[in-house]
């Protein structure tokens, strides 16, 4: 109990410190390829608490060949990973606690109400790209170790902090880490989850599917084959999917997310000219990957889904549609709602908030599918911030919520690594 109250303290009369910490973590626009200044803020404050420090440029070959690496981007020179470790004295759980530094881009600059990397202070919310997704999540594991570390608490177990990039393109950062060599016995992802837990997370993939057609005039569009209407037959399709596997989805944890596992048609595109008849179209988009689901099962569904398309319809029978898997690949994540860190988080999150969490299944995508299936660690994905802003404009976080947050993470290491007393 006493520790908890120094972890309380220390919170309260730092937080002005905390808040402007965050604040410059947003106000460096860490979008792909530049997340170099925001690592420097990092590694700063890490060598400020003393941790021992790994800093290196991702792309090793043992990456780039690994079956689970899917990235257009080899080159990452002058944007490193980082990890920081607290090392405890020995007999103790260790925790890895996992943030991601890259944020998505800020799009139109005109729809944001204050400059997007202000990091503007308001009514209690920090404003900013990368507030919620998830610069406020990484500054929340940051204050917990530094509130540990400054009270003068000493852990039996290890504690490894991560700042990687690549979160927002399918995970490579995580993945490099894990390949060398860093897991350990459970792990916390501060996504922005509005502070519910989830221990199972949803994976995803991209796909493009290109229909074939027949090119001809448009005043006798009755001599062509229009891929436009062909692919139109192939959303179809993939909306009845859609609805079946869901249909299938049995899992309490998702029983308030009205579609589990998506599928969504993001792009598409066809045709050079509105006179001719189209003779190609491309459709692109993403598919939910459940829980307890292997990758290569659902690719094989959805395969499976167009050739039954094409026994219905003969120009589709003679030109079958032909999927590629590109791009995006979130593994699923899927911890028991029962294991011990599951249960460590829910104690403290009620000790901090004096309510229970909620608990659900994640509706998107993190690097928890990388370290719990890839390094075999246990995840459990728990951060401040709402879903709904992230990506969007106007971004933002509570700032109560990151020190509450903070403060749950805090204590949660306390239990899971142990004091050495």
């Amino acid at each position: 109990m006493q520790a908890e109250k120094k972890i309380k303290e220390w919170l309260g009369v730092n937080r002005p410190k905390g808040i402007r910490f965050l604040q410059r973590l947003v106000q460096e626009g860490s979008t792909r390829g530049n997340e170099s200044k925001a690592q420097a803020i990092i590694i700063e404050k890490c060598r400020k608490l003393g941790l021992s420090l790994d800093i290196w440029e991702i792309g090793e070959d043992v990456l780039l060949k690994h079956p689970v690496f899917c990235s257009d981007r080899t080159d990452f020179t002058g944007n490193p990973n980082v990890v920081g470790i607290l090392k405890g004295t020995g007999g103790g759980r260790s925790i890895l606690l996992n943030g991601h530094i890259d944020v998505v881009p800020e799009g139109d600059r005109k729809d944001w109400q204050h400059d997007p990397f202000s990091g503007l202070l308001e009514d209690g919310k920090l404003y900013g790209r990368g507030s919620t997704d998830m610069k406020g999540g990484t500054v929340s594991l940051i204050l917990a170790m530094e509130a540990i570390i400054q009270s003068g608490i000493q852990l039996k177990g290890d504690v490894i902090f991560q700042s990687v990039i690549e979160e927002e393109s399918g995970g490579a950062g995580t993945l490099a880490a894990v390949l060398r060599g860093y897991t350990a016995d459970g792990a916390i992802i501060p996504e922005p989850t509005n502070m519910k837990l989830f221990p199972k997370q949803q994976g995803s993939m991209w796909f493009r599917i290109t229909v074939k057609g027949r090119s001809a005039h448009g005043g006798t569009r009755y001599e062509g084959i229009n891929a436009i209407e062909k692919a139109m037959l192939v959303i179809t399709k993939l909306q009845v999917l859609e609805e079946k596997r869901n249909m299938r989805i049995t899992e309490p944890l998702y029983q308030n997310t009205p579609i589990p596992v998506p599928i969504n048609i993001g792009k598409i595109y066809s045709g050079e000219w509105p006179s001719s008849v189209p003779d190609l179209a491309i459709i692109e988009g993403r598919i939910g990957v459940a829980p307890n689901e292997e990758m290569k099962d659902v690719e094989k569904e959805l395969e499976n889904c167009l050739l039954e398309l094409a026994q219905t319809d003969a120009w589709l029978s003679k030109s079958l549609p032909k999927v590629e898997w590109f791009g995006g690949r979130w593994l699923p994540g899927n911890l028991d709602s029962n294991h011990p860190l599951m249960e460590t988080l829910t104690t403290c999150f009620e000790k901090v908030k004096d309510t229970r969490p909620i608990i659900e299944a994640s509706p998107w995508g993190t690097d928890g599918g990388i370290l719990s299936r890839v390094g075999d660690t246990p995840v459990v994905v728990f951060g401040p911030g709402v879903t709904e802003v992230a990506h969007d404009a106007n971004e933002y976080i509570s700032i109560n919520d990151v020190f509450e947050t903070a403060e749950i993470i805090a204590l949660a290491i306390l239990d899971w690594c142990e004091i050495d007393s």
